[in-house]
């Protein structure tokens, strides 16, 4: 019978319901495997989510902490990661020539579905605004 993918098996794993091994425990750990990729010391050392996917970021900041290094992220309560994703204000001109303006954004900006809007484009600045249609400054009767 094939053993689980996900088993621990004979590598000298570690048991699942256990917490991932952090300090000493992991370094010690992660260098008796050493000669093994990457994903299955990971795995040996705990750091398997609940659906089988191995944690492979948790996994290097917990040997970076081991090691004795505090990364900028710890000293701030989880910085960027622990917000989650944050909008950058940045984009691009996508291949196809669109230039997307994600969720982020139009929700801040109070925008909902189906509003429509004029393009202005001022390139002496390099900037477009997006006028409301139906307002003064937006108007249709205001297109050239």
């Amino acid at each position: 019978m094939a053993a689980n993918r996900f088993s621990t098996g004979s590598d000298g794993g570690h048991g699942h319901g256990e917490p991932p091994l952090e300090g000493k425990a992991l370094l010690d750990r992660a260098r008796s495997l050493s000669n093994r990729p990457e994903d299955q010391i990971a795995r040996a050392c705990g750091y398997v989510g609940p659906s089988g996917r191995i944690l492979k970021k948790s996994f290097y900041r917990a040997l970076v902490a081991a090691k004795g290094y505090v990364l900028p992220s710890a000293l701030h309560g989880g910085g960027a990661a622990a917000k989650g994703r944050q909008a950058v204000f940045r984009t691009r001109v996508h291949g196809n020539g669109n230039l997307l303006i994600g969720q982020a954004y139009t929700r801040r900006m109070g925008l909902e579905p189906g509003q429509e809007f004029r393009i202005e484009l001022h390139k002496e600045t390099g900037s477009i605004w997006l006028l409301p249609i139906g307002t003064p400054n937006g108007s249709e009767d205001s297109l050239d």
